[in-house]
């Protein structure tokens, strides 16, 4: 496989999670390296100047910005910044996240516009090609002066100190430094502290939420599709006429989606048993289609991040300017990580009302769907793990972007909160995957009781799939046993 060349391409968060999936290699362009060198060369010319104070560069860091560090020391003083930083604690990250951190790290450097030297990204794309990524660590970040705990995690790896994965096993690395004959790097002005000021940390874990999001809409629309034609639901709340007059986009995608997916489905001519059906099917383009807007607006805030520089200070050279702001501060990953949290469990908590109504004994179909209520208890307890899935994912939601605290005597006193965001967004897409299984199970079983009669060819496909997998439930079993195997199965579906 070819390298991954960064250049002045565009990327989107599909192209960023391709290429750490497939485990492409990655290079510079020759325009980015000289656009960096360029950069570096005219933030040395500035730093000759011995009058000339220039914050974390030649300067403490945080509320000891006015402490001036001599000329002989700068360099000590980034690879200290660094080692005072790796303060992570908590849960590891997963390893492919950690990956994916690696990699967006190197994106934002190759901006040119941290001063940064063209050897030392070299040396993280060196690191990252040997397969050789940080061990990080889940809570340490506040999200405002960049995730600095988890990218110094990050930046050891360049010192040679700390922890690492190395093609999928953890050690220490120098340990792995040594095995792929890799020398550690010396930091230089400027360097630690553009290493630590970012948001890989949050984006990443948004990046890798984003693109599973897109694929779990599309797949509950299906199951949800599926779970309508085992309750005999009407299809007329989906013609698009109702939606034209309420034209959201998300809406009018979820409608016209179900509708496609129920049109040929035999099930159409059987008598319904009800004039009108529950919100938890009559209301799908309406829920599904606010969470897709969300989804959407998410994809939209993430992808510009990707793009973005988030250093502090940033070293403009065309312009003759270094300027000292606020790009780390992850404020904007934080809110649509909180809304995205909010959308993927409201797809989870309307999924867990049509398995309540699947099992409830209902149109024809038997109390907990099994043949034999009473003896045995069928899929009663399913509906219960559902619930308290959903319970979690409210409790999830929380906003953490509407949380700050104080930190480095005052100075930063405002924090995002991005990185629990993220960290408890990613919790959230997990619930769903597992609520998502379980009503395609549920759905499943309760088909079983409209055969002979067929549905539609792709809902058809989509049972086909879920018996390869489990078994129609006949008597009681081990249900979780089933419930794994199909969360196994939504996995792969998402890819």
């Amino acid at each position: 496989m070819s390298d991954f060349i960064i250049d002045s391409v565009p990327l989107t968060p599909e192209i960023v999670m391709q290429v750490v999936s497939q485990g492409q290699s990655i290079a510079m362009s020759e325009p980015v390296k000289q656009k960096i060198q360029a950069n570096r060369s005219y933030l040395e010319d500035k730093l000759a100047d011995p009058n000339r104070i220039v914050y974390g560069i030649n300067t403490g860091f945080g509320s000891l910005c006015n402490v001036r560090v001599s000329e002989e020391n700068l360099g000590k003083l980034q690879e200290n910044l660094v080692r005072s930083h790796a303060c992570g604690m908590g849960d590891k990250v997963p390893q492919d996240i950690c990956q994916l951190i690696h990699f967006l790290k190197i994106i934002n450097l190759t901006r040119g516009c941290s001063g940064v030297r063209v050897e030392l990204i070299q040396k993280l794309i060196d690191l990252y090609n040997a397969g050789i990524y940080p061990v990080i660590y889940q809570q340490g970040s506040l999200g405002a002066s960049g995730d600095l705990a988890p990218l110094a995690h990050l930046s050891l790896l360049l010192l040679g100190e700390g922890k690492a994965y190395h093609k999928g096993i953890e050690c220490a690395t120098a340990a792995a430094l040594k095995a792929e004959n890799i020398t550690p790097i010396a930091l230089k002005s400027k360097e630690g502290l553009a290493l630590l000021n970012g948001t890989q940390f949050s984006l990443a874990y948004a990046t890798h939420i984003i693109t599973k999001a897109e694929k779990l809409f599309d797949l509950a629309n299906k199951v949800s599709a599926l779970s309508m034609d085992a309750y005999l639901c009407d299809i007329a709340p989906f013609d698009h006429l109702l939606h034209d007059v309420r034209p959201h986009q998300g809406q009018r995608k979820t409608a016209d989606q179900i509708y496609n997916l129920l049109l040929d489905s035999e099930l159409r001519n059987v008598t319904k048993q009800s004039v009108q059906d529950p919100y938890s099917f009559r209301c799908v383009p309406q829920v599904h289609g606010a969470s897709w807007t969300a989804i959407n607006h998410a994809k939209e805030v993430i992808t510009t991040e990707i793009h973005a520089a988030t250093d502090n200070p940033m070293v403009f050279d065309q312009e003759d300017k270094i300027l000292s702001g606020g790009n780390f501060h992850a404020q904007p990953l934080a809110l649509v990580l909180d809304y995205l949290a909010i959308a993927l469990a409201e797809l989870g908590n309307i999924s867990e009302r049509r398995v309540y109504q699947l099992i409830n004994g209902d149109r024809g179909l038997p109390p907990f769907l099994t043949k034999y209520p009473g003896l045995d208890s069928g899929f009663m307890i399913v509906q219960y793990t559902a619930a308290s899935i959903v319970s979690q994912n409210k409790q999830y939601c929380t906003p953490a972007s509407v949380d700050s605290i104080v930190s480095s005597k005052g100075q930063e006193d405002h924090v995002s909160m991005a990185a629990n965001a993220a960290t408890k967004c990613a919790k959230v897409m997990d619930n769903l995957i597992s609520l998502i299984a379980i009503e395609l199970l549920t759905a499943g079983q309760a088909f079983e009781f409209r055969r002979p009669t067929k549905s539609s060819p792709t809902l058809e496909s989509l049972y086909a799939d879920l018996r390869q997998n489990v078994a129609v439930l006949e008597e009681d079993r081990i249900m979780h046993d089933d419930m794994v195997k199909v969360v196994s199965l939504v996995q792969k579906m998402i890819g």
